[in-house]
């Protein structure tokens, strides 16, 4: 843990918290509440708030971004912002484990890169930067490490369905082993490839997908199964 995490996470994101308390309760986890005797509150409540502030700000960005496209696809390039994996990568880049108050049984099972326990302390900033500061002082920050630096440039990718990653939450939510992916075969001349992967998923359940590049055929073979599974696999908005 950082010796002044308060403190050295307020001169990284560039934000003074008029109540660094906030701030303190964002980074201390509910193991650490528990093992201290004056019982810190923990970021629970916080991160609970954080969620509704990050989709709303979310939204009125990529509302404003793109004017002209339907609700669907704002809601799936929203979902993609501010689901587990892009949060993960965003809190992992933030260093934000290393800040975390975490009780000794965290600390020793590897707390500090765990996705779901990073993923709900971010969230928790969130919230702590909006009671401090209202959506002025979360909006900046939602800005800067978030969002895309290029919203129009990465439109393509926000708009489509991350079917590998609904597949995997599918798989978690039935506590089934993850996907597994694999090159069965490549086609066609060197400039110009055709990919097939081939995903065993479920019970055992294969599928095929095909595509011009690896991640493609990844998820055209995800695609694949959760339809077979049953799972949600439109393309329109």
């Amino acid at each position: 843990m950082a010796e002044n995490p308060v403190e050295q996470f307020q001169a990284f994101v560039g934000y003074q918290f008029r109540n660094p308390l906030l701030l303190l309760e964002a980074l201390t986890h509910s193991s650490f509440a528990q093992e201290s005797a004056d019982r810190p509150r923990d970021n629970e409540q916080l991160e609970f708030l954080g969620d509704a502030v990050l989709t709303f700000v979310v939204s009125v960005i990529l509302a404003a971004a793109f004017p002209d496209w339907e609700e669907g696809k704002l809601t799936r390039a929203r979902s993609h912002l501010v689901a587990a994996p892009h949060l993960h990568v965003v809190a992992s880049g933030l260093g934000l484990g290393e800040y975390l108050r975490l009780g000794r049984g965290e600390e020793k099972t590897g707390g500090r890169s765990k996705p779901a326990l990073l993923v709900n302390a971010l969230e928790a900033v969130l919230a702590a930067l909006y009671q401090d500061g209202g959506i002025a002082a979360a909006r900046p920050f939602i800005e800067r490490f978030i969002m895309p630096g290029d919203l129009e440039a990465c439109a393509s990718e926000l708009f489509s369905i991350d079917y590998k990653s609904a597949l995997q939450e599918h798989l978690q939510a039935g506590r089934m082993p993850a996907a597994e992916y694999r090159v069965v075969e490549e086609s066609g001349p060197e400039h110009q490839k055709t990919f097939t992967v081939e995903v065993v998923a479920g019970d055992n359940r294969i599928a095929r997908g095909r595509g011009s590049n690896k991640k493609a055929a990844e998820q055209e073979a995800a695609r694949a199964v959760m339809a077979e599974l049953g799972g949600k696999t439109e393309t329109n908005g």
